[in-house]
């Protein structure tokens, strides 16, 4: 039992996890919605090894270049700007402090919707605070339990973003973390008065656009990716110096690679089942040979050949059964030991437990059926005489 459990341990607990990576990365990347896509920066393209000329080097999305393509994007579709504008802020109310490492991000009054945010408490930016430059914050949970520990509403209270003092305006739903990021942790400011307090020489903008129909999506990509190059001043035969980033294509380019770390898991989990049902095949044939004289004792008082078969197949089948369930036990257990550290729910693979009673069946039939016949055949005089 316990070396079918392991086997099957080793299989569920290895895939369970990869299920809680799946349902993290399509939580996390999808939540801004199947019809949301990105304009970003991008460093360079074209293969290693290629030609100078087919790179495109990179360039930051300026202030000007943002604000322009949200003009002039006149697509049915919710148009945001947004950037970051540090990763290691320190956040005080009183004598509540954080720790230097709460993110500070620049948003517009679009940015809550195209992102899939949601306010918990107080409200989001208005286009008044944006465009005027505002010393209003959205704080995220993590922070708000920090400066806020006795339970105190946040809202209307004034906070100190590192020298700036902000009046808290709403605090976010919580979101959970992914890869080690949460924005939960994190402070939302009007991007105008990013550009105020925290402008760098090398801060660069992004873009969210959501379609208001998700059968546009095609379109309004094509539309903005032609809108942008204009707004570059990009020649016909010039590549794209920037990026547009689908919501649901990462997650599927990283759900794609997951697949061949699956097939990797089932093989090895495979290999350790055809060594678990090696050993379990061993200790039947063990168990044919020490029971010998009940064999003879049973078929001397009638028993059949077929019953003497079925009795040594079902109880390699049900030591297979109950390892499995064992195995089946421990593997979903371990496997969501990920989604504690992803902060992703509980998950049980159904499909892959339902895998495991049917290799688990496989190998006690095929495990016992060598044994079973061995049984099944022996003469029962010589068994009687056996010892």
């Amino acid at each position: 039992m316990l070396i079918i459990a392991f086997g099957i341990m080793a299989l569920i607990s290895i895939l369970t996890a990869i299920e809680s990576i799946k349902f993290s990365l399509s939580e996390n990347f999808t939540r801004m919605g199947s019809n949301t896509f990105t304009i970003v920066d991008t460093q360079m393209r074209g293969g290693p090894g290629g030609d100078h000329n087919d790179r495109v080097e990179f360039e930051d999305i300026s202030w000007d270049q943002a604000t322009a393509f949200k003009d002039r994007y006149q697509f049915p579709a919710v148009v945001s700007i947004y950037t970051h504008a540090s990763g290691t802020a320190t956040v005080r109310y009183n004598l509540e402090k954080s720790n230097p490492n709460v993110g500070v991000m620049g948003i517009d009054e679009n940015y809550m919707v195209t992102s899939g945010q949601e306010i918990e408490k107080g409200r989001g930016f208005s286009r008044h605070e944006v465009n005027m430059g505002r010393n209003v914050t959205v704080i995220g949970s993590d922070v708000a339990e920090i400066l806020f520990p006795t339970g105190e509403n946040p809202v209307g209270k004034q906070i100190s973003v590192g020298p700036v003092r902000f009046v808290v305006v709403g605090v976010m739903k919580t979101k959970g973390s992914s890869f080690g990021f949460s924005g939960d942790n994190s402070c939302l400011v009007p991007v105008t008065t990013v550009r105020r307090y925290f402008s760098s020489s090398d801060v660069s903008f992004r873009i969210n656009v959501m379609p208001t129909d998700t059968k546009l999506l095609d379109a309004a990509t094509g539309e903005a990716t032609g809108i942008f190059r204009t707004i570059r001043k990009l020649n016909v035969g010039q590549s794209d110096n920037f990026e547009i980033r689908k919501s649901d294509s990462m997650v599927n380019m990283l759900l794609e690679n997951l697949r061949y770390v699956t097939l990797a898991a089932t093989l090895i989990g495979l290999i350790t089942l055809m060594g678990a049902s090696i050993g379990l095949m061993n200790i039947m044939l063990v168990s044919v040979s020490e029971r010998t004289r009940e064999i003879g004792v049973r078929k001397a008082m009638g028993a059949t050949s077929v019953a003497i078969r079925n009795q040594f197949l079902i109880e390699s089948i049900v030591v297979g059964q109950m390892g499995g369930l064992l195995g089946i036990f421990l593997g979903v257990l371990a496997g969501n030991v990920i989604s504690i550290f992803l902060d992703s729910n509980f998950i049980v693979p159904w499909g892959w437990i339902i895998l495991g009673f049917t290799l688990t069946l496989a190998v006690g039939i095929l495990s016992g059926i060598i044994p079973a016949n061995r049984a099944a055949k022996l003469d029962p005089i010589e068994s009687l005489r056996y010892e």
